[in-house]
């Protein structure tokens, strides 16, 4: 093998930069010829593909994003599209790939790889929700949380100042993973997460519970894709038992996919970077790398996809012990 390429797709995490620039200094180092791709698989298929060197990822370990830039590319789920992207990798004479993304991205590259085996893709796990079976932290999920506590810990000073109750919503349509460890993090008085069913009416005893023990305020944590619709539609829900507090509702948002990544970030996707490159090398494809245990480990594409991380029943527990 002597020419690779790496590109992120799907949504942007901080630490794909590190990730980035890992793939392209180790290719280098083991004397290959590196590419990026800019807009992911959209840009694969309309050829925005250019050689990079040491020079083209100096400077990038601490920014957000992605330098390459990602895109959504309805284009790939065509025959025609794939072929197309295909045909422009054997233009470059590129062998293998680095796909940084979570499962959209990889479920693209397995089907790609299902037409054309020539090639070989390695995966990195790009996403700030932590939810790829077979690594025990994504690159971006770190900071995501890291930011999410933050913001939740300065909304809280607010929250106490006004004896309010707050709701705060945070990224997680499919997973309560930024949810429960923010929750545990900033001390809430209760967590909602899609893997568990929201009883509202228990939610409404837990912050009477908290009111009659003298808390001052209260802090409610809702992952986007919970259940009971969200923090909009809890808050009010509760309005209509809770009347003596000032119910105020935060939605995060996207402030959490951005940001300069943690230590801890830069060094994992550093880590993954390395062993996606080592991985191509030693004639590995259609897998993810991921660190278990603090050991790399391989994961096959279809296997990260379907079998997601589970929620750790005692961290849910922690919240309404400590909570």
């Amino acid at each position: 093998m002597k020419n690779i390429a790496v590109f992120t797709s799907g949504g942007d995490s901080p630490g794909m930069n590190a990730c980035i620039r890992a793939v392209v200094r180790t290719g280098l180092h083991m004397g290959l010829k590196v590419f990026g791709i800019r807009n992911g698989y959209e840009g694969m298929i309309d050829g925005e593909i250019f050689e990079m060197n040491a020079h083209s990822v100096s400077g990038i370990i601490q920014q957000g994003g992605t330098i390459l830039r990602s895109a959504r590319s309805p284009r790939f789920m065509t025959q025609e599209g794939r072929k197309r992207a295909a045909s422009n990798l054997r233009e470059q004479g590129i062998e293998g790939l680095v796909a940084i993304g979570g499962d959209g991205t990889f479920t693209g590259a397995n089907v790609f790889l299902g037409e054309f085996p020539e090639f070989s893709i390695m995966g990195a796990p790009g996403t700030i929700d932590n939810d790829l079976f077979g690594t025990d932290y994504t690159i971006g999920y770190d900071t995501a949380i890291n930011t999410a506590m933050a913001a939740i810990d300065n909304i809280k000073d607010t929250a106490n100042a006004h004896s309010r109750l707050f709701f705060v919503e945070v990224m997680g349509r499919d997973a309560g993973f930024i949810a429960l460890r923010s929750a545990i993090s900033t001390g809430a008085e209760a967590v909602l997460i899609p893997e568990s069913k929201t009883n509202v009416q228990s939610l409404i005893d837990t912050l009477k519970d908290s009111h009659s023990n003298k808390k001052n305020a209260s802090i409610v944590i809702v992952a986007e894709g919970d259940d009971a619709g969200g923090a909009f539609e809890i808050a009010d829900l509760v309005k209509q038992h809770i009347d003596y507090r000032d119910v105020r509702v935060t939605i995060l948002g996207h402030v959490q996919r951005g940001g300069r990544p943690t230590c801890m970030e830069r060094v994992r996707a550093s880590q993954m970077g390395v062993s996606a490159v080592r991985a191509l090398l030693d004639g590995e494809s259609g897998k993810m790398v991921g660190i278990v245990h603090r050991d790399i480990t391989y994961t096959p594409f279809e296997q990260a996809i379907k079998h997601h991380e589970e929620i750790n029943p005692a961290l849910v527990e922690l919240v309404e012990i400590l909570g």
